[in-house]
């Protein structure tokens, strides 16, 4: 189901219209008109059958400050879907930072929710946006929601937030992506982020002080862009973006999978070029502008105007980029998009990851003490490299120098840096090299873990 049609769906109860009684099962609505269902209840597609209502999934959690767990009031919560498409409104939390967030949720014959998983994003003034490497959303499944009305409370809709290092100078930036369908926008203003709810409004948090450009990011929609008089401490309303057309660029290339029997297929995405961190090698995508599944060539459609960085092996596939540089095809690619179509001459070269055994190998483990970091040992390698990050990205450890093994399938280094913080989201990566070339390393994704 596409954006759009999931935001009319969420609100087909708000007209009031009675469902006529009897069983949830046989109470009709329409999800393009908006009509049909009693004041609680939302309209839902159903498998195999027309529209009906519903009680809606509801998400319960609460928003904290990672350092001392105190509630972050004001903070902005929204559900995405695999493609970062914002599929629910925002939900803005209260005093004690608890937060209720209704999103959509595909039904079965029984009216029970399908299997579907969503993450969720959280901003906040003076504070990193979650999620944000090598912070990773924890995937919720739709399908576990129980009770009546279904709702759902777990580690995953706990939000700890990382207090910014410094945000004296930073400031607030919100207004309205006026468009048809404006959920999901991604708009971007002085490197900082915020996404637009599904009635158009936005808010970016920790924007730097003085005047900044806005732009707004989502694939087909082409918008102007606005400029901003950013102050300390306060927020610059009613910047708004207006759509001027339909975007229609397209950006295509190829990617070329060697030395990788653990993987055979991986996804391509743009990453708006203002919110890459070189150090992580990752950053923000707006909604759509990814293709899935590739193996050869790729071509992703309805890029907006803009400077792009193209990433390949981006989510846990078995498949990293390529990190020999002293070939070609290896580089981090930069693009500019203006009103054409664009075709990427050079392949990306992707390989096969360096398996992270622990911490960190499928989900966001809990560590304490003396971590030691396991992983994949690569038969061909000479030396290893292993760094630890920490949430911001910044290294604070690294060990260039652990020798290969033998007569063993893994690595196993014992971190001996500086003291670890509790509550801190940390992230290890190795990687292999030979004759003085990285070869392979573990995927962008894993080895993160929370220290405790």
């Amino acid at each position: 189901m596409g954006t759009r049609a999931m935001a009319v769906g969420m609100f087909c109860a708000s007209v009031g219209m009675g469902c006529g009684g009897g069983d949830e099962e046989s109470q009709s609505c329409s999800l393009s008109a908006q009509t049909g269902c009693a004041a609680t209840q939302v309209c839902e597609e159903v498998e195999g059958a027309e529209p009906a209502c519903f009680e809606p999934v509801t998400l319960r959690g609460r928003v904290v400050d990672s350092l001392d767990d105190k509630a972050i009031a004001g903070a902005r919560v929204l559900a995405r879907d695999a493609n970062d498409a914002v599929i629910s409104r925002v939900a803005v939390t209260k005093e004690d930072g608890t937060y209720e967030l209704v999103v959509p949720a595909r039904r079965d014959a029984s009216g029970a929710p399908v299997k579907a998983d969503v993450t969720l994003r959280a901003d906040a003034l003076a504070y990193e946006t979650f999620p944000k490497a090598p912070r990773v959303a924890l995937p919720i499944d739709l399908a576990t929601a129980a009770g009546q009305p279904p709702s759902i409370a777990s580690a995953a809709t706990e939000i700890a937030l990382l207090p910014l290092p410094d945000s004296a100078d930073l400031g607030a930036v919100s207004g309205v992506v006026r468009a048809d369908t404006p959920g999901g926008t991604l708009v971007v203003a002085g490197g900082a982020t915020g996404a637009a709810d599904l009635d158009g409004t936005y808010t970016i948090f920790n924007v730097p002080s003085g005047e900044v450009t806005v732009k707004g990011y989502a694939a087909g929609l082409a918008l102007d862009t606005a400029t901003a008089t950013v102050s300390a401490g306060a927020e610059t309303k009613g910047v708004d973006l207006h759509e001027t057309g339909e975007a229609t660029s397209v950006v295509s290339g190829k990617v070329e999978i060697v030395n990788a029997p653990g993987g055979s297929a991986t996804s391509v995405i743009l990453v708006v070029a203002d919110t890459f961190d070189a150090t992580a090698a990752r950053g923000e995508t707006p909604r759509g502008l990814r293709q899935g599944n590739v193996s050869g060539v790729f071509s992703i459609d309805g890029v907006p105007d803009g400077e792009y960085v193209i990433l390949a092996a981006f989510e846990n596939d078995a498949l990293v980029r390529d990190p020999d540089t002293s070939i070609g095809g290896t580089e981090i690619v930069r693009i500019t998009v203006a009103g054409a179509e664009l075709p990427v001459q050079e392949s990306f070269k992707v390989t096969g990851a360096l398996a992270v055994v622990s911490p960190g190998a499928s989900t966001l483990e809990e560590v304490s003490g003396t971590p030691t970091f396991v992983f994949e040992d690569d038969s061909s390698e000479d030396l290893y490299g292993v760094a630890l990050f920490d949430a911001l990205g910044k290294k604070i450890w690294e060990n260039t120098e652990v020798p290969r093994v033998n007569g063993s399938e893994d690595v196993s280094v014992a971190y001996d840096g500086p003291a670890l913080m509790p509550g801190m989201i940390y992230q290890f990566r190795a990687t292999s090299w030979k004759d003085g070339a990285a070869i392979s390393q573990t995927e962008d994704l894993k080895g993160v873990f929370l220290y405790k």
